[in-house]
């Protein structure tokens, strides 16, 4: 942070801040005589936020945004101001802490505002914090008269603000006197939360996750320990550890020297494709895609490890394949568990859709040559198929339209039910999903953007919906958020 920080003088500092208050008494007793009525002299509105939505909070002053410095997630981290970018460590959440006050928690880190050492000195800084509860981390909203609001201190009575009005990326938030200057008043944007974002549904935001969160197409698995290893697309097939499902670490990628076997079906990219990710048999298995964009002439590969970790996985071969002369695309495996003990593997993308084999529960490997049509669009864009079983019902979550576009992508969570893993499969309408039918159950909402290429899976608190979305920068960050069932079926909280 020191190196963003702009160098300030004694003499300066004490400077602006007399003139600063003399102008704020000027315009107060000129407001008395003329009979006006100024903001100071207002009885907070008291602005209301919704306790569900995301904000971004812009400076009136600079138009910057506030910001967790470098997307840090430890205790003490400063908090700064940015060119508002809309990333999730630009975004805040109201929570409640009665009698009109709240604290402010960052949608990376999961932490709070806090002014740093229970201050209530001028000038103090404002960091992030774990939550306490305490009344260094509440702040009371009050309203200025032009619509944007300043953020006041429980425990010290000072209101937020970029320090010397600076403009610049990086100067940091404090707190001072509440004279309602520009850089102390705060534009809320709700970026998401609430609002449809133009689909018709209310979805709410991704739960918090911090640490390494960039990924696309994540799939997860359980660890014996306890914890969570997700594998993700990229080179070598990145992979990712977390012992709570909130802080994830990188952990390497599962082939370092590369994969020769799957060249052929690449073009000689290291650059592999949706993975999924289990644990059985005492082992870790690793199904894989290798494809080139736009093209079926791909392959689904399985690899084997003892331990999950990076390098130490060995080739067992090919699953399933397709090419030019097929109606389907072999690519995004999904591996379901039945309670029998029968393994299934759905997969495909687009042609004619989503199919199911059957795998050895031995090997992971293919098992007979039976083949089941599960889920179409007639050639139309859907993929990322995962199936989650609950209470008689078998669920397919898939994907529908279009990935891979940034923030302009509009890939969106479906899903349909049968009584039978091999379908077939209808949405709440009654509509098979082989004839492109679909229940949403996320989409595009807010800063949220083509959320999917989803994975369900049941933990110790509720069913899971693990996804990628992108940030307005383009960035694809893993999403998590989980489900309830209404009458049968699934929906986000």
């Amino acid at each position: 942070m020191e190196a963003r920080t702009i160098a300030r003088t004694q003499h300066t500092r004490h400077s602006r801040r007399t003139v600063a208050a003399l102008l704020a008494a000027f315009v107060t007793a000129l407001a008395l005589v003329a009979g006006w009525t100024v903001a100071a002299g207002i009885p907070a509105r008291a602005a209301t936020v919704d306790p569900n939505a995301w904000y971004v909070l812009v400076n009136q002053h600079s138009g910057k945004a506030l910001d967790v410095y470098e997307a840090a997630t430890d205790d003490g981290a400063g908090i700064v101001q940015w060119e508002r970018n809309d990333g999730a460590w630009q975004q805040w959440r109201f929570l409640d802490s009665g009698d009109g006050y709240h604290r402010l928690q960052s949608r990376h880190s999961g932490k709070v505002l806090d002014v740093s050492g229970r201050s209530t000195a001028d000038g103090a800084d404002v960091v992030q914090w774990a939550d306490t509860g305490g009344t260094n981390q509440q702040f009371r909203l009050v309203d200025s008269a032009d619509g944007t609001v300043r953020l006041v201190n429980r425990n010290s009575g000072k209101a937020l603000e970029v320090w010397e009005w600076s403009t610049a990326d990086g100067a940091r938030v404090s707190q001072f006197d509440d004279l309602d200057g520009a850089n102390q008043r705060w534009s809320l944007v709700r970026v998401e939360g609430g609002g449809d974002g133009g689909t018709g549904t209310s979805y709410p935001g991704p739960g918090p996750v911090t640490g390494d969160t960039g990924l696309h197409d994540p799939e997860v698995t359980r660890t014996p320990s306890g914890g969570y290893l997700v594998a993700s697309t990229g080179p070598g097939v990145p992979l990712k550890t977390s012992d709570d499902r909130t802080h994830w670490t990188d952990a390497g990628s599962a082939f370092p020297d590369g994969t020769p076997w799957a060249d052929p079906y690449t073009g000689g990219s290291a650059h592999l494709w949706a993975p999924e990710i289990h644990h059985a048999n005492g082992q870790y298995y690793l199904w894989y895609s290798a494809s080139s964009f736009g093209e079926n002439t791909s392959a689904i590969f399985l690899a084997t490890s003892p331990s999950g970790a990076a390098g130490t996985w060995t080739h067992r071969g090919k699953v399933v394949e397709s090419g030019a002369g097929d109606d389907f695309n072999a690519i995004d495996p999904d591996v379901f568990v039945d309670a029998d003990g029968s393994w299934w593997m759905s997969f495909g993308s687009f042609w004619s859709g989503i199919k199911m084999i059957r795998l050895d529960p031995d090997t992971g490997e293919r098992s007979g040559s039976a083949f089941h049509s599960i889920a179409g669009r007639g050639g139309g864009a859907i993929e990322a198929p995962s199936i989650h079983h609950r209470d008689g019902y078998y669920y397919l979550y898939v994907s529908f339209d279009s990935c891979c576009q940034g923030a302009d992508s509009t890939y969106r969570v479906m899903v349909g039910r049968s009584t039978s893993v091999t379908g077939p499969y209808v949405d709440q309408a009654g509509v098979p999903m082989t004839d492109g039918g679909g229940t949403e159950v996320l989409a595009s909402h807010g800063s949220v953007h083509g959320p999917g290429h989803q994975t369900v899976f049941s933990d110790a608190d509720a069913d899971v919906l693990m996804y990628h979305y992108y940030a307005a920068s383009g960035a694809s960050f893993l999403g998590i958020n989980l489900l309830r069932y209404d009458d049968g079926w699934p929906s986000v909280y």
